[in-house]
């Protein structure tokens, strides 16, 4: 299956796609609201309620927004039709953004290195802080910085 024809048709069967998909299929996190499908050998994830995914939304674009100067991306970035993130930034975000979330709502325990359950923690922190405009951004970005994801393997020589 061509990548145009794949785009097409995993738009048509996940009209609720995730908007943490990346970790979760990375197994750097789950979700008790997450289901995961296969189109030709691929996997996606579809988000179970209409008020996670728009919290969830809500969350990565403000997380996006507040990492801009982490991220070294310009404000035009984070406009809602803008193109999507090359992939080690979203996951610096998301992974790194959950970390953070998942840091400041438990700041005597170590961070983790998977979340639990994302769903969970995106409810936690908007009742714990009162609101996304509430939460402890310097905290957050710290771990948005200190993300690493996984390096690439040197070639063997021969």
């Amino acid at each position: 299956m061509d990548n145009d024809a794949f785009r097409d048709t995993y738009r048509a069967v996940n009209t609720r796609a995730c908007v943490f998909e990346k970790t979760i299929l990375t197994n750097n996190g789950a979700c008790s609201l997450a289901q995961k499908f296969c189109i030709a050998e691929r996997e996606g994830v579809h988000c179970g309620a209409d008020a996670a995914l728009a919290d969830c939304s809500e969350l990565l674009t403000t997380l996006r927004r507040q990492a801009r100067f982490t991220l070294k991306t310009i404000a035009a970035d984070v406009t809602p039709g803008a193109d999507a993130l090359p992939h080690a930034k979203a996951m610096r975000i998301q992974v790194g953004g959950l970390r953070g979330l998942q840091a400041a709502l438990t700041p005597d325990q170590p961070i983790p290195v998977r979340i639990a359950d994302i769903r969970d923690t995106v409810r936690t922190a908007l009742a714990r802080f009162g609101g996304l405009d509430a939460l402890p951004f310097q905290d957050i970005i710290k771990q948005i910085a200190a993300y690493q994801g996984r390096r690439r393997g040197l070639k063997k020589r021969k």
